[in-house]
């Protein structure tokens, strides 16, 4: 018996539980990374954890956009998804400088730290819908 295809509404929660473990995965797999760079390791930067890297993020992106999507979000309504979008874009930056572009175990420190904390916030955004979430601003 053939069942129709389960509409993006009925698949929500699937979506929205895949969403929250690559963000799981993702921050986990970036401490991760970042640790080994701190720690002078070469495994961090090799092809296998960066192509896990951009296979998971890839799949993260595609759960937040399909959640976007299914809810009828806008990112200048909905100004908590407009956060997180510019915090993404931040977040990348940050990560880039603590696992590629600093030099000494120092900057490389404080720029994971700063990624870090910026991943941290969009979390604390998404758990909260609210823009300024663990900033401190009401």
């Amino acid at each position: 018996m053939h069942r129709p295809a389960m509409t993006l509404l009925e698949a929500y929660p699937v979506v929205r539980h895949a969403h929250i473990a690559l963000v799981a995965l993702s921050g986990t797999l970036f401490a991760l990374r970042a640790a080994g760079v701190i720690a002078g390791a070469r495994w961090p930067l090799a092809p296998g954890p960066r192509v896990a890297a951009i296979g998971i993020d890839t799949l993260l992106l595609a759960a937040g956009v399909t959640l976007w999507i299914t809810l009828g979000l806008h990112p200048l309504r909905q100004t908590w998804l407009g956060a997180k979008l510019v915090l993404l874009v931040v977040y990348v930056g940050l990560g880039t400088m603590a696992l590629r572009r600093a030099r000494g175990t120092a900057a490389r420190l404080a720029w994971t730290v700063a990624a870090l904390a910026c991943f941290g916030t969009m979390v604390a955004i998404a758990r909260t819908h609210d823009a300024f979430a663990g900033l401190g601003a009401a």
